[in-house]
């Protein structure tokens, strides 16, 4: 029997589980493993060390780092960098819990308040340790290789320490590096709050029922077409009722950047992301070549094969993702989901599956959809002195245990990342997702060597297929659209209408012509959070997607110890370039070839579906 999206769960306390009488028990996240609760005095204890110890640093290093560089042992360079690590996990620790709080209910004032106050606070201690980069990169080269070289504490860190000077540059002044800082909470971070709360408060109205995104955003992989049209109606309208305060939002945040790079001497309008990524423009510009060339080979092919299956001459935008009439119709349990992803991973490597198992056993997943709860899906790290925490919305579609096993893959990477201490666990964007992706081929891998019959491998090809198109050609048209908006906001303010024309000028070139892009598609760029929270982040995921595909290549054909060398890459978090991590699998991002080789494993899935078609 089919169902549409389910029931609203029962919500109970964190670390509890809301009760789905189709999906079963789906766990809430238990955030008392970093504080007991807002006013807990651990927390409140903290936040007054943290200050204390902020202060405490700038007075015994700030000026004395020159100095510092030429001891070793007590007072020397080494000593600084353990304690700035210890401050910084512990600043980390408090805004964790502060932002797991607010995306737990973003529609909670007091949520929203205590997020606002706690940003607000851990910005006034981060001026307190501004100094201490600016001032360790104003150290000369030769004096910080000869440090480095001779005293093993700060020989420890020489991977954060040569990053560091990489951001050299593109560094200003110390006071105006200060007022950035600080402006901040009231420019870019103010905005991203506002489009949060704004984006949860929001409601899609579909058969007089009042829905949050999460559950409108669903119905359209349902079944009946007549669903699907009216969620898209829905969508649109209410995207279309607040393009003013999106649009404000956009333009805004653009303008800050813009000023932001401007001031910092940054040639390209995505350079200071490719520099945080630690990838060079060359790179992800041969990767967005390469993809957009494809665009015909992959979904304009794709699209008109699924159109042909459904009987049509184009889909509508909202058919896009909608399932073939082969796609199996019952809701997975979370149950189901959670067996299949570890199995998977177990498959692999036990000790991938033994870490993934301590998110479920120790509560460090939340599950259900609820009013107010963030939308989609993340995992976040937290701090090494602590432990990841991973966000989903589950509603018992295929494509839910796909978004758990890669958001479980970003997970058991943050695990293994964890022993390279605060200063050098996060990994660039461009490799965090390799986990992830990998996550999930694993996991569609095995179901699909468990799947026999004809049509339900077809329809699995097709949504592995579909979610691929989504990583990797979505994504990149994306990141073209995001150079359009931030290449013409430099000319002026943009109207909903221009940004809207940018957004179907990508969309058509990228879906191609089986795709019917009809009024109401305009308005759809506003409900995507990485434009927001994090400029041009999207090529990471196409990067990680074609990255994994040549991986996944090279695990097919691998001599025993592949998967020694895929922890050891994990292990590494922000310690090594991508180069020097790939070198091990034979692979080079830098190589012309590296992403087409990537894009013709999506190529071949399709030619399956093709030859299955025809058999």
């Amino acid at each position: 029997m089919r169902m549409s999206a389910p029931a609203r769960p029962e919500i109970l306390a964190a670390g509890a589980a809301a009760s789905d009488p189709a999906l079963g028990l789906l766990p809430i996240w238990k955030l008392s493993d970093l504080y007991a609760a807002k006013d807990a005095p651990a927390f409140t204890s903290d936040m007054e060390k943290a200050q204390k110890l902020s202060i405490a640093f700038e007075e015994k290093w700030k000026g004395k780092l020159t100095e510092a560089a030429t001891k070793t042992g007590a007072g020397g360079i080494g000593e600084a960098l353990k304690e700035y690590e210890a401050l910084d996990d512990l600043l980390g620790k408090i805004g964790s819990f502060a932002g797991l709080t607010y995306f737990s209910d973003t529609s909670s004032p007091a949520n929203g308040k205590f997020y606002g106050d706690v940003q607000a606070k851990l910005t006034d201690l981060s001026a307190h340790l501004l100094f201490f980069a600016l001032e360790l990169n104003r150290i000369d080269d030769a004096v910080m290789d000869a440090c480095m070289d001779r005293d093993l504490a700060a020989g420890h860190y020489r991977p954060w320490l040569v990053d560091l000077r990489k951001d050299k540059p593109f560094q200003l002044e110390d006071k105006l590096e200060q007022l950035f800082l600080e402006k901040s909470m009231t420019s870019a971070a103010a905005f991203n709050r506002l489009f949060d709360e704004t984006m949860a408060e929001l409601r899609f109205e579909v058969d007089g029922e009042q829905l949050p995104l999460e559950i409108a955003l669903n119905m359209l992989q349902e079944p009946q077409p007549e669903i699907r049209a009216k969620a898209a109606a829905a969508l649109s309208k209410t995207f279309g009722d607040n393009l003013r305060v999106f649009t404000l939002i956009t333009n805004t945040l653009a303008k800050d950047k813009e000023i932001s790079d401007r001031w910092r001497g940054f040639e390209d309008i995505a350079d200071s992301r490719h520099l945080a990524n630690r990838v060079e423009r060359e790179v992800v510009d041969a990767l967005a070549e390469a993809v957009k060339q494809a665009y015909p080979r992959l979904s304009h092919r794709y699209y008109a094969m699924k159109a042909k299956w459904l009987g049509v001459d184009q889909l509508n935008f909202w058919d896009r993702n909608a399932p073939l009439p082969e796609t199996p119709n019952a809701l997975i349990s979370w149950t189901e989901a959670k067996e299949t992803v570890l199995d998977a991973y177990r498959g692999f490597a036990p000790e991938m599956a033994d870490i993934a198992g301590r998110f479920f056993e120790e509560e460090w997943i939340d599950a259900p959809v609820r009013p107010g709860k963030a939308p989609g899906a993340f995992a976040h790290p937290t701090v090494p002195s602590a432990h990841p925490y991973v966000l989903v919305n589950y509603m018992g579609k295929p494509r839910d245990v796909m978004t758990l096993a890669h958001e479980l893959g970003h997970g058991v990477h943050q695990v293994l990342a964890g022993d390279q201490g605060a200063l050098m666990c996060q990994t660039p964007l461009t490799l965090a997702e390799t986990a992830s992706v990998f996550g999930e081929m694993l996991t569609f891998r095995a179901l699909l060597e468990k799947t026999t019959d004809k049509r339900e491998r077809k329809a699995m090809l097709a949504q592995k297929v579909e979610d691929m198109i989504n990583t990797v050609v979505r994504q990149i048209a994306f990141y073209q659209f995001e150079r359009k908006v931030h290449t013409a906001r430099k000319e002026g303010e943009l109207t909903a209408e221009q940004i809207g024309e940018l957004w179907l000028s990508v969309q058509g070139e990228s879906l191609g012509p089986a795709i019917k892009i009809s009024e109401g598609y305009e308005s759809w760029w506003t409900y995507i959070p990485h434009f927001i929270h994090s400029p041009f982040y999207v090529y990471a995921y196409a990067f990680g997607d074609c990255l994994v595909n040549s991986l996944y290549a090279v695990y097919q054909n691998a001599a025993p110890g592949f998967q020694q060398k895929y922890f050891e890459l994990l292990k590494a978090g922000g310690t090594k370039h991508h180069s020097e991590l790939l070198k091990p699998f034979g692979l080079d991002a830098t190589d012309p070839s590296f992403w087409s080789r990537g894009l013709s494993m999506i190529e071949g899935l399709i030619d399956e579906l093709e030859a299955l078609d025809k058999a």
